[in-house]
């Protein structure tokens, strides 16, 4: 993917101040306060003001960032600039942040329509690594473009498409189980949540690095849309389901950033690619599943399928205790109503990881809030029939219930977290606009690099 959202600082450019209040003629230059006086700009609010030189030709601009500037807010730049070159003057709080922000802000999702132009382009400010920034804007554009891709384009056969392209880049080996052979290598659950589908339910297997480096092991949610199944959903709550392979496509994107950084881990990517759909032979509510580990689970709604995939899934990346097992999944609505659309929710069950997470997090302006794996609430998915319930009694924890019925399937791995996501933008954020979005994998991947730093 080429990235339009840079140049050189052999262009030359024009400077652009962050104002978090009236600008002062030793911070902009007096011509440039005085004409922010007299258009009684004041820095407070969100407005973007192009000053002239004598000729009448831009000469900078001041973007007003009140007193709550984030480290993000400068992404706006990418969308209020005019066309032309552009560098951050002044005192920045993070620079890179600040860059890494105009990049993303840049995006848009032009597969259906006429091809929006670039305006503005930033120059890199000096000290920042420009590739690494480029490969992790490339990544996250990857997952935004998967994530917006209507069903009808991108099913589970494109998805595991997807992920051979990227696979291919960089000398990945890819293999798939597809279909009914599902049965016959033991993904039991998969092939039952996707098998009412036209598009035949698959697995699909990505390996890259060195057998010999640490094992890091990512599964990601890839149910291409989600009708509820039998239990189908109302049609307001249909609407965004093609956004239900989120959770691939941050993993994906992950793997990516991994993989362009040369990270020396043994890079694991597991994704069951299903559609939930209605048929004949569609799962029921009181069905009983086998599962690759071997647990029976009975069936309490249909549109709790996510995590009868990730079960399979996470006992199969499991077998081989990783190092580090990580999922990521548009899982349960409770999230949401526990922590909003922007808070991904964390499981784990190891402290130092959460601790690292946490402190990413924050770093680098990627949120994320752990919740707890309360032991007290597995009793909620017990089954009068099977080894297991699939969901809890009662409609309150569902987040914390979903998050023990995957814990099940993790036995032998040294570290496993699980992260429950949006991966959409409902209102446009400085950084990004309304739509898919690759939440989280930015603190994940900062942890991953330092853990495992490039030689």
């Amino acid at each position: 993917m080429k990235m339009t959202a840079f140049s050189s600082r052999k262009s030359g450019g024009k400077p652009v101040f962050l104002c978090a209040s009236a600008p002062e003629a030793g911070q902009v230059g007096e011509r440039a306060s005085k004409f922010a006086k007299a258009a009684g700009f004041d820095g407070t609010k969100p407005v973007l003001l192009l000053i002239p030189d004598v000729s009448g030709a831009i000469d900078c601009a001041l973007l007003g960032t009140g007193a709550d500037l984030t480290p993000l807010d400068p992404g706006r730049l990418a969308r209020l600039l005019p066309q032309g070159d552009w560098y951050l003057a002044g005192d920045i709080r993070d620079a890179a942040l600040a860059t890494l922000a105009f990049a993303l802000a840049s995006y848009s999702f032009d597969n259906y329509r006429r091809k929006r132009v670039q305006k503005a382009r930033l120059i890199v400010p000096p000290g920042i690594d420009g590739q690494a920034i480029t490969q992790q804007v490339e990544a996250i554009f990857l997952a935004r473009d998967l994530i917006n891709l209507p069903t009808n384009d991108l099913g589970p056969a494109e998805l595991e498409a997807a992920i051979r392209t990227v696979a291919k880049q960089f000398g990945a080996k890819v293999a798939s189980v597809v279909g009914d052979s599902l049965l016959k290598k033991n993904f039991p659950m998969v092939h039952a949540v996707g098998r009412a589908s036209a598009s035949p339910p698959r697995i699909v297997d990505m390996v890259w690095g060195k057998p010999g480096d640490p094992k890091v092991t990512l599964v990601g949610k890839g149910v291409c849309f989600d009708s509820g199944g039998l239990n189908i959903k109302p049609g307001d709550s249909m609407a965004l389901m093609k956004k239900d392979m989120g959770g691939a496509a941050a993993t994906l994107a992950l793997a990516q950033m991994i993989m362009a950084a040369r990270l020396p881990v043994r890079l694991r990517l597991i994704v069951p690619a299903v559609e939930n759909a209605i048929s004949g032979n569609a799962f029921r509510p009181g069905d009983v599943l086998q599962s690759r580990k071997g647990i029976t689970v009975e069936i309490g709604n249909t549109d709790a399928e996510g995590r009868l995939i990730l079960g399979d899934a996470l006992a199969w990346g499991d077998e081989e205790a990783p190092e580090l097992m990580l999922d990521m999944a548009t899982l349960t609505g409770a999230a949401r109503i526990a922590l909003g659309l922007d808070l991904p929710a964390l499981f784990t069950d190891d402290d130092a990881l959460a601790h690292e997470l946490a402190s990413a997090a924050t770093r680098v302006c990627d949120p994320i809030w752990r919740l707890p794996l309360w032991p007290g609430y597995r009793k909620g998915l017990l089954s009068d029939i099977a080894d297991i319930s699939h969901i809890g009694k009662g409609s309150f924890g569902g987040a914390i219930t979903a998050a023990l019925f995957l814990q099940r399937f993790v036995e032998k791995a040294k570290s496993w977290a699980h992260l429950d996501l949006y991966a959409w933008i409902n209102a446009e954020k400085p950084w990004a606009p309304i739509g898919g979005e690759a939440q989280a994998i930015r603190a994940v991947y900062d942890v991953i690099a330092k853990r495992y730093p490039a030689k």
